[in-house]
């Protein structure tokens, strides 16, 4: 298990542009989907990493509270499911029926949406405050398999409940560490590794 941090995007950044299927239902979700919300978080993850999956259940914690307070969710998975197949749309949709997720799991087949995002790692989390500027990229928490920490969610947690309370987001903000993205061969970009 290589450890990979987030490039940490910088603050204030607009929301990139992006338009994807969503693995459950077929359809199209953009990222302007979601305007009009009081946020806007945008989780890359899969299906297989470690790392994804010793915070999974959160995913469906934080859905459950911030949801219905006016905060748009979108997971992607961007990792190549020719070399890790278990990252396949097919098995996304059969990960979303087992947690229950209500937010949309989208596949970025070209990888084009995580280059634009400067995402790195899975789990790599970006939150948009209402004018869909980043305020938030950073990790979960402080809990890492086999550390021994409960995974609490803590330090996205603040910063949602900032964004949502109209308080600035603290900047000093941890990276998120997870796996690398699976990137196709050859097209990693510039920015990895």
């Amino acid at each position: 298990m290589v450890e990979t941090p987030s490039t940490m995007l910088p603050l204030g950044t607009p929301m990139p542009t992006f338009s994807l299927t969503d693995a459950v239902t077929g359809k199209t979700v953009t990222g302007t989907d979601n305007a009009g919300s009081r946020a806007t978080l945008v989780m890359f993850i899969c299906n297989h990493c470690p790392f994804v999956k010793h915070v999974m259940d959160e995913f469906g914690r934080l859905a459950n509270d911030y949801l219905p307070q006016g905060v748009g969710i979108i997971a992607i998975n961007s990792n190549d499911k020719e070399n890790y197949p278990q990252d396949a749309p097919d098995r996304m949709k059969e990960l979303v029926a087992d947690k229950g997720w209500q937010f949309p799991f989208l596949f970025d087949e070209n990888q084009d949406v995580a280059k634009i995002f400067r995402a790195a790692c899975t789990p790599d989390f970006f939150l948009f405050d209402g004018e869909r500027r980043l305020v938030y990229r950073g990790q979960l928490d402080d809990s890492r398999p086999g550390n021994n920490i409960p995974v609490s969610g803590k330090d996205l947690r603040a910063a949602l409940d900032a964004v949502l309370s109209g308080e600035l987001v603290p900047a000093n903000q941890k990276p998120s560490v997870g796996c690398n993205i699976k990137w196709k061969p050859g097209n990693e970009p510039p920015y990895f590794g």
